[in-house]
């Protein structure tokens, strides 16, 4: 007490010490090394998250891989026109624009990139345009026929084409086995000897084969 009383400083600072020393005794192994003092903190690290990627929007009824292909100009337009009418609905005689029968749809698609020719059935075209080679048959924009020259449509390649149908409308279809024993032949408009006439000019012509279309 005696002590206490004369340095009354100095007992506060060794206490102080003292229990300095006892903390870092607890927070070392005997030995000197660092202890490892658990705690009950947890420390959450966000996750990365991972970038969200949506498939190409499909299009419907449209020709596999036609528009990653080297067309040339005329077809590209030509392949753009016949596009544009795919999924509009089939009407027997008529042109478009919301609406076409088999002749009717490949007489717009011509007409919309500026080649003219007669509208009329599908067997006036038969009769109209040549046989093309071989090797142009299932060539692009070439004419095939079905059933008895009844039904008509336009060549995408060799795996299928383009055609109004009766259940469906303007659609792409495949060459399966269908079509494939369905078909008379095929035509190729002569591009070059046909006088361009601009596509807004709409004629509807009086008299159709009315046997025409009986295909799907």
């Amino acid at each position: 007490m005696i002590v206490r009383k004369l340095f009354p400083g100095s007992f506060v600072a060794c206490i102080a010490l003292g229990l300095a020393a006892n903390a870092a005794a607890q927070t070392n192994d005997f030995d000197g090394r660092p202890r490892v003092v658990l705690t009950n903190k947890i420390t959450v690290k966000p996750i990365a998250k991972a970038p969200v990627t949506y498939p190409p929007p499909r299009s419907e009824n449209r020709a596999p891989g036609m528009s990653g292909r080297p067309l040339g100009r005329f077809n590209t337009e030509l392949l753009t026109a016949i596009e544009s009418h795919l999924g509009s609905s089939y009407h027997f005689n008529t042109i478009g624009p919301d609406s076409f029968d088999c002749s009717g749809f490949v007489w717009r698609a011509f007409q919309d990139v500026g080649v003219n020719f007669q509208r009329g059935p599908a067997r006036s075209y038969w009769a109209t345009f040549a046989a093309p080679p071989k090797e142009e048959e299932f060539k692009f924009g070439t004419l095939v026929f079905f059933s008895g020259l009844t039904h008509v449509g336009i060549v995408a390649d060799e795996k299928g084409f383009y055609h109004s149908a009766r259940h469906g409308g303007v659609v792409y279809s495949p060459f399966n086995d269908y079509w494939l024993s369905r078909i008379d032949g095929f035509r190729r408009v002569p591009l070059d000897s046909m006088p361009n006439q601009p596509a807004s000019v709409k004629r509807k012509p009086a008299n159709l084969n009315a046997d025409e279309d009986n295909e799907p």
